[in-house]
């Protein structure tokens, strides 16, 4: 893996065209040699959900396809603990390992999808243990993850709820859920990335009235921001959120991820830089068998069978 110090490609000392040349390089060599690379995940078989002491795991849709993570502390309305993020990072470890999985929901309940941090596991931390154990570190996991991430927001996605929902690739949104940022009333500020995805998809002027008020925004107000992309009935969530999967995972795994890279890079590289970075990506598809058979598929009038190579 690449050090911190390497930045976002490990290329930071390079020239911008030599960046996005060899960040396409690193991409397919890097889905390559994953399977071999990682030590050997847990299975999420029908019987390994039992072993989530926090988590519900299930496949779903046409072929298994569909991986749904639901988050399952109803009690406190989802909060995020430590035992919680601890296991969905071992939960995404073995779907990503998973060759049968290829789009993951992430959900929670009717009532909440997260109502934000543990606030009582947090209270009486000091900025020494904060900052000497890298507090909320690992919580970055699902923001790199390779497959692509659907959230499926119903109720409350506030603070690190809201923040895990904006990890996420997509999100969609029940018709009552509610979303905000509402740290600074705890005398606080968002810390796992809500003052910059939020600003990144809802602009500053709303981000910050939201990071400075602590005030929320509906469903509805959410797709107008761009910060939604679809609001469903809150019965038809999970099966839209299903649906979207679906879609998805009937395509090349190996092309999805050099897309999901390149929509990704377009928040950290120059406009100039990431116009590199997508076309050294798309010249890398006509270096996989899916490129010649879906372009065979095409031209023959019959549907790709995609082999993810």
């Amino acid at each position: 893996p690449l050090s911190p110090s390497e930045g976002l490609f490990g290329l930071d000392s390079l020239r911008p065209a030599a960046r996005a040349n060899m960040a396409a390089a690193l991409l397919l060599r890097r889905l390559s040699s994953a399977a071999a690379a990682r030590p050997p995940r847990r299975s999420l078989g029908a019987a390994a959900t039992a072993h989530f002491q926090h988590l519900l795991v299930e496949k779903k849709g046409a072929g298994q396809r569909v991986a749904v993570i639901q988050l399952n502390r109803p009690k406190v309305l989802n909060a995020l603990c430590d035992g919680l993020m601890k296991e969905l990072g071992e939960a995404l470890d073995a779907l990503e390992q998973d060759p049968g999985v290829g789009a993951i929901v992430l959900t929670g309940s009717e009532k909440a999808f997260a109502a934000g941090a543990d606030i009582k596991e947090m209270q009486h931390r000091t900025f020494q243990e904060c900052y000497a154990g890298n507090f909320l570190a690992h919580w970055n996991r699902l923001a790199s993850v390779r497959k692509p991430v659907i959230a499926a927001v119903n109720g409350y996605a506030l603070g690190g709820g809201c923040e895990l929902a904006m990890m996420c690739d997509i999100v969609y949104a029940g018709e009552k859920a509610q979303f905000g940022q509402p740290e600074i009333l705890l005398g606080t500020i968002p810390g796992a990335g809500g003052t910059q995805r939020l600003t990144r998809a809802v602009g500053k002027s709303l981000a910050m009235e939201m990071v400075l008020t602590g005030e929320r925004i509906s469903a509805q107000e959410a797709k107008l921001a761009g910060l939604v992309s679809k609001v469903c009935p809150v019965e038809k969530l999970l099966d839209e959120a299903i649906g979207c999967g679906e879609k998805i995972a009937r395509h090349s795994k190996l092309v999805v991820a050099m897309a999901k890279e390149a929509v990704n890079a377009a928040f950290e590289l120059t406009l100039a830089e990431g116009n590199r970075l997508e076309k050294r990506l798309f010249h890398a598809t006509f270096a996989t068998e899916d490129r010649k058979e879906g372009m065979n598929a095409f031209v023959e009038k019959r549907e790709a069978k995609f082999k993810d190579q």
